[in-house]
């Protein structure tokens, strides 16, 4: 009797979870077969985003490709695999920016989307009762130099239309994650309503990728544009940087640059050396090199509170221009030459020639 009951017990049972499609995966006449989940969304396809432009999958030597000037022993060479990936075509200019201060601002992501601080379309949170920390510091242009005539930068850099196409500065590496969070809960509002599916996270470069698009497929280059000057055929300026003692001007500019005024390298990014010195994802140590993996390297620390800028600054000598100079500023901390860039992982293929 025990038995027989509990037999008629396991027969309903499967039969209700059939029924509810636990074993039948909700199909109707299920044939037994392994076909997937069969409501999936349909038709997404990975697209280049606005202002980005992408970077293939390969191989390359990460490190120094010249002389340790100042031997600091902190980037030896190793062959590293980076997989494919989007960049900003530029620095993200003031305009840009101001593109993301307003949304704060305004507590909307336009489109009938209000945010006050929660998640978004499930694509990312950040606070917005705390403005001042994500404004660029405007007197950096003061303080970063003891004196120096900066009021005149200090009140119009970021806040007059002439300067709109220039490089914002003044971010801390806080405030440029933020920003990352922000253009992407702002783009996949968008990419949620029309397909279903988000866009992969924005973020800043790892120091690996950084240095990968830098190179633009020259594998040991000096410089984004090669070896091993910084004047062209011409006699003109590579870069936007302090080629000699007090001579700023002679690049075209005594401080910053509006972005995209120098050549691209082979990748078509433009202004991976000089301009302004670009915040990355990594924690600066000074063994990270042999630390890391050689499959997409990344270091990580949450203690540490130095991250790492690379590619030199309007106001560096040229070594801090070279492909291989690693630096590091803390991550708190606002600059007059400092600013970011976006990456966006690929997602698919990824064999190098998938663009």
């Amino acid at each position: 009797m025990y038995r027989t009951r509990t037999l008629l017990i396991l027969l309903v049972s499967v039969t209700y979870l059939t029924g509810c499609g636990l074993f039948g995966g909700g199909r109707g006449q299920d044939t037994g077969d392994l076909t997937g989940v069969q409501d999936r969304p349909a038709g997404w396809v990975m697209t280049t985003p606005y202002g980005m432009v992408p970077i293939p999958a390969g191989t390359f030597h990460m490190g120094q490709a010249d002389e340790d000037v100042g031997q600091t022993q902190i980037n030896y060479n190793k062959q590293v695999t980076i997989g494919s990936f989007f960049m900003d075509e530029t620095e993200i200019t003031n305009n840009e920016y101001r593109q993301f201060i307003e949304a704060l601002k305004e507590d909307s992501l336009g489109a009938g989307t209000t945010v006050t601080g929660i998640v978004v379309n499930g694509t990312g949170t950040w606070p917005v009762d705390s403005l001042l920390a994500y404004y660029p510091d405007t007197t950096v242009f003061v303080k970063d130099f003891s004196h120096h005539m900066g009021d005149p930068l200090q009140e119009y850099y970021y806040a007059h239309p002439a300067y709109d196409e220039y490089p914002v500065v003044g971010v801390s590496w806080v405030a440029a994650q933020y920003f990352c969070e922000w253009r992407t809960a702002y783009l996949n509002d968008y990419h949620v309503r029309e397909t279903g599916w988000p866009m992969p996270n924005f973020r800043l470069p790892s120091e690996a990728e950084w240095e990968y698009a830098a190179r633009g497929g020259r594998d040991m280059a000096k410089y984004p544009w090669g070896n091993p000057y910084v004047r062209n055929a011409k006699g003109c300026m590579l870069a936007n940087f302090k080629p000699g003692r007090g001579n700023y001007y002679d690049d075209g500019y005594a401080y910053t640059a509006p972005v995209g005024e120098y050549f691209p390298n082979d990748y078509g990014l433009v202004d991976m050396a000089g301009n302004v010195s670009e915040w990355t994802q990594d924690a600066f140590h000074p063994a990270a090199v042999p630390l890391v993996w050689d499959l997409n390297p990344e270091y990580k620390d949450e203690n540490e509170m130095r991250k790492v800028i690379r590619g030199g600054s309007w106001k560096d000598v040229a070594f801090y221009l070279e492909t291989g100079t690693r630096a590091f500023e803390y991550q708190d901390s606002t600059r007059a030459y400092i600013g970011f860039r976006c990456a966006m992982t690929h997602l698919g293929r990824s064999s190098g020639n998938e663009f």
